[in-house]
């Protein structure tokens, strides 16, 4: 069964709202590293919701960079 974007959003956001940095969706479990890693990942798909909405493609990059 796929997952909707709205459904992934909403499981991001529960997350967020909860504290917790671990997801569920389409049989899948994520861990975040950070509630930022967190925050990162739901505005990619608000992004990815908005540009269905208009009709346009979205691009993202996603950098990371340790010590």
């Amino acid at each position: 069964m796929a997952t909707t974007i709205d459904e992934k959003i909403a499981a991001l956001e529960e997350a967020l709202a909860s504290g917790e940095l671990t997801v569920e969706y389409d049989g899948k479990r994520i861990t975040y590293r950070s509630t930022q890693e967190l925050m990162t990942s739901l505005n990619y798909f608000r992004g990815v919701k908005s540009s269905q909405s208009r009709g346009t493609s979205v691009r993202v990059s996603i950098g990371a960079f340790g010590g």
